[in-house]
């Protein structure tokens, strides 16, 4: 079975490339490198390689593969970055950034405490534990202690980017997040080095909202 799962995986990555969303062969070894399949329930395994989101459950998502490879390409972090995420959910999505991360860290926040707790140990039995850390708190509040970082990324919809978060970046970093409400629009934002931000807007999106 792990054969055909890599099989499925490669294939993921081939469909991403033809529609535009990967471009980079970091991003595709990153999303060739993980086990999707690892990250979602039982009932859910036969779609893994799909490209659609999946539910995760207490009403939270793994958002489709094409989306992760989306905010990963923009988000192009250096190998040695600490990236902050706000919004662990299973921990797929922080995997795939850990795999750009090779000398790096990745500092999730996850509302749910059950999912958290369910990333951590699903992240750990897949190794990454080193490069990835997860606690539970208000994403918006960011994670100060490990502050500043390289870039960060918010994977559930905010009406706006907190300013913690965008206190905690570096100058030079990014951000990438979904932001909006009934209507919701991919951004990047790039920050100055006189702390203001540069914005570009990178299609329409639909995002579970942040939770608290």
């Amino acid at each position: 079975m792990n054969g055909e799962h890599a099989k499925a995986r490669r294939a993921l990555v081939e469909r991403l490339r033809r529609r535009g969303y990967v471009e980079s062969d970091r991003v595709a070894d990153a999303l060739r490198g993980v086990p999707r399949h690892e990250f979602v329930p039982e009932r859910s395994r036969d779609r893994a390689y799909s490209d659609r989101p999946l539910s995760i459950g207490n009403d939270q998502t793994v958002s489709a593969p094409h989306m992760v490879a989306l905010m990963s390409e923009l988000l192009d972090p250096d190998p040695a970055d600490d990236v902050l995420e706000v919004g662990t959910g299973c921990g797929y999505h922080a995997a795939v950034t850990a795999e750009l991360l090779p000398a790096g860290h990745v500092y999730s926040v996850e509302y749910d405490a059950d999912l958290a707790a369910a990333a951590r140990e699903t992240l750990a039995r897949l190794g990454y534990d080193d490069r990835v850390s997860v606690r539970v708190g208000d994403g918006r509040e960011g994670w100060p202690d490990h502050a500043p970082f390289d870039g960060a990324y918010v994977t559930c919809a905010v009406p706006s980017v907190p300013d913690a978060i965008r206190d905690q970046l570096r100058a030079g970093g990014r951000i990438v997040a979904p932001v909006g409400d009934a209507h919701q629009e991919l951004v990047l934002l790039e920050k100055r080095a006189d702390g203001t931000f540069e914005r570009s807007d990178h299609g329409g999106v639909r995002f579970v909202r942040i939770q608290g």
